[in-house]
């Protein structure tokens, strides 16, 4: 899918281009690509000039949502296929996604990649082959080529997420030159597609599933006995789980994905909101 390049908009980055105009500004200064860089835009009063291309002063933009250009108007970054998936402005500036309401990334103590990075730092991933089950927007592998990693492999299932990730900053471009090839991405479910992977081809894995209520397929002994086929003897995989209510859901999957993990063949320990398995 080719990548996005134009302006992103928050209702508060709307707002304050018209409270520069309203203030008698000729330009404003500040971020269009969610903190990514910093660009000026020619302000009228009629409209904007960034990058060579006029745009209208957005109105009645909402709370939580980013929009994009679509060459004629600024429209919410989401989509509806069955379920509502849209990517969501943050704090932090790095956004996250919802599924139907649902966050798909904590965000409420650091930004999602910063989130990520501590997570990706328990496989070490400096110079090994990597592999990311769940793509997601890719925050696990902009960590792991930050860190050096020789090479990502990674998987996503969901058609809309991948959409999604033409369209954010933040998420790594597998054709940017310069990664040197070194993260590959494909739409697949990994459920299916790593039995085709071979045996003991992998340093590192990393593996953020949906909750288990949405995919039990990524948390069962069979997935994890794939886990650990793919795996190197000494291999390091962080399998998140996040903190279900165990009073609410009658359950501590953590401590369940850390006997399956053991039962596969793993050293297993909780760390962070998941576990931390060693290949044995």
């Amino acid at each position: 899918m080719p990548r996005y390049h134009g302006p992103l908009l928050t209702r508060t980055l709307g707002d304050t281009l018209r409270a520069a105009r309203d203030a008698g500004a000729s330009t404003w200064t500040g971020s269009l690509d969610l903190g990514r860089s910093g660009d000026t835009a020619t302000l009228t009063e009629t409209h904007w000039d960034w990058q060579g291309i006029r745009f209208p002063y957005p109105e009645k933009l909402k709370d939580r949502t980013l929009y994009r250009w679509d060459g004629e108007a600024f429209e919410p970054i989401s989509r509806y296929a069955g379920k509502l998936i849209k990517l969501v402005p943050t704090e932090w500036d790095v956004p996250t996604f919802e599924i139907d309401g649902i966050k798909m990334l904590p965000t409420s103590k650091a930004s999602p990649l910063d989130d990520a990075r501590q997570k990706v730092a328990l496989v070490q991933p400096a110079g090994k082959t990597v592999l990311d089950t769940c793509g997601g927007l890719g925050y696990f592998a902009a960590c792991c080529l930050d860190a050096g990693a020789a090479r990502i492999q990674s998987f996503e299932k969901n058609e809309d997420v991948l959409w999604l990730r033409t369209l954010n900053p933040w998420s790594p471009d597998p054709d940017a030159p310069e990664y040197g090839g070194r993260l590959q991405l494909a739409h697949a479910d990994v459920s299916q597609a790593i039995r085709a992977l071979p045996d003991g081809s992998f340093d590192a894995a990393l593996h953020d599933p949906p909750r288990f209520g949405i995919a039990g397929e990524l948390y069962s002994q069979v997935f994890y006995d794939q886990l650990a086929r793919v795996l190197k003897r000494g291999g390091r995989l962080f399998h998140y789980t996040g903190s279900p209510n165990k009073l609410t859901s009658g359950r501590d999957v953590p401590r369940e994905v850390a006997k399956r993990l053991e039962k596969a063949g793993f050293r297993a320990e909780l760390a962070l909101d998941g576990v931390l398995g060693v290949r044995r």
